[in-house]
């Protein structure tokens, strides 16, 4: 099983539509994949589902009990006694797809996950919540026989986000191309190395539900939502791709490093056809593709032509750019399959 976080604190590049269509293409690919929506906003779980109403919510977790990541570690965060067990993610449309739902509540605990990070030496019941995560999802991955998990996760910097991430074998950075994003890539500069030192305390053998051993390894950013002109990034947004590039070689690499966060660089070379380092994939706006892939519940590339609902030259450029996207996200598979083989 290899756990994927895809992370980014500044909102709005595109991680839970990447999440879903990426594992989407690994299980077309053959891997069982599973899809974990981790932000109390519960955006990917809508988009599997197919939310319609507040009622629609409450009866889907009536009848689905243990489906989702809030409830899968209640135990630990409500003090019982009771161990974590594997959860029940529900199958999509695609037979190797599943979903582990998200929940709101996960908002309410992040008070008590928060102290449980900083406060848990004096407040020993504390310290298996941070683990409890990754013991559900590593339990569930073997249960149910996953060979990806991927976590989507929401735009912060918080301490759900903080254990989540250093819950993982590896992440990935989704990127837009602004100023806002080039400045978050400074950021994680300096969170992610600290989240790697605060969590080293439950790295303890001794605790019920210990960290791993290892921090996760950094695979590389995904530069995406740009418009594309004549197949590359308008004048505009390459600069801002390029911008982020070179941030990302010379502030986030350099701190993670030393942490021993990242894949080398040797690695990506030889397992990455790309334009740079670190640069996994490029991925346009997905324009007006994406609100037909959200009203049929499948991503961009596996919609039908009736799905698309549209005629003549309409839909034979959109067919054009529909295949353009299955193309990236294949190869985007393809790379993480490379980069996260151990072999």
């Amino acid at each position: 099983m290899k756990l994927i976080s895809l992370f980014n604190h500044k909102g709005g590049v595109s991680k839970t539509t990447t999440t879903f269509n990426l594992g989407w293409m690994l299980a077309d690919l053959g891997h069982k994949t599973l899809i974990v929506d981790a932000d109390p906003q519960c955006n990917l779980t809508a988009i599997v589902l197919d939310y319609k109403s507040i009622e629609d919510i409450e009866e889907f977790y009536q009848h689905n009990s243990q489906c989702d990541i809030f409830t899968g570690v209640e135990p630990v965060l409500s003090g019982t006694q009771e161990k974590i067990s594997a959860a029940k993610p529900i199958q999509t449309s695609n037979r190797n797809l599943y979903l582990l739902a998200g929940n709101i509540k996960l908002a309410e605990a992040e008070t008590q996950i928060s102290v449980a990070v900083t406060t848990s030496r004096a407040i020993p019941a504390l310290q298996n919540i941070p683990g409890s995560f990754r013991e559900l999802l590593h339990k569930t991955a073997l249960e149910k026989k996953f060979d990806f998990v991927l976590i989507d996760m929401s735009p912060s910097v918080g301490a759900l986000n903080e254990i989540l991430l250093m819950t993982s074998d590896f992440f990935v950075v989704p990127t837009s191309p602004d100023f806002f994003c080039a400045q978050a890539i400074i950021s994680l500069s300096s969170v992610l190395p600290r989240w790697n030192d605060e969590i080293k305390k439950f790295r303890d053998e001794n605790l019920t539900y210990p960290m791993p051993d290892t921090p996760p390894k950094f695979l590389g950013i995904i530069s995406q939502k740009y418009r594309p002109r004549s197949g590359s990034p308008a004048k505009s947004f390459q600069k801002w791709i390029d911008s982020i590039k070179k941030t990302v070689d010379s502030h986030l690499i350099p701190t993670l490093v030393p942490h021993e966060m990242t894949i080398s660089k040797e690695k990506f070379k030889n397992h990455v056809d790309a334009d740079s380092p670190y640069n996994l994939a490029n991925i346009a706006d997905f324009n007006s593709l994406i609100a037909q892939s959200q009203k049929f519940n499948v991503p961009i590339f596996a919609l039908s032509d009736e799905q698309i609902e549209q005629g003549g030259v309409i839909l034979g450029n959109m067919k054009e750019s529909q295949k353009k996207f299955k193309d990236v996200f294949k190869c985007l598979a393809e790379s993480i399959e490379k980069l996260t083989d151990e072999g």
